[in-house]
């Protein structure tokens, strides 16, 4: 998810599109928390790790 976040964020910025710009923070942001979530030893919906 922090992967497709980053290429949206790239894409909005060289595009010049604001939407995905907007779209590519906010699944970099929900992927870090899943992210951090999964390392605690935390089940993330249901399941003991983020893949």
């Amino acid at each position: 998810m922090i992967v497709l976040g980053l290429i949206l964020l790239l894409l909005g910025f060289a595009l010049g599109i604001g939407i995905l710009w907007t779209i590519g923070i906010i699944l970099i942001v929900i992927g870090a928390i899943l992210w951090l979530l999964g390392s605690m030893d935390r089940a993330v919906g249901g399941r003991r790790h983020y893949w």
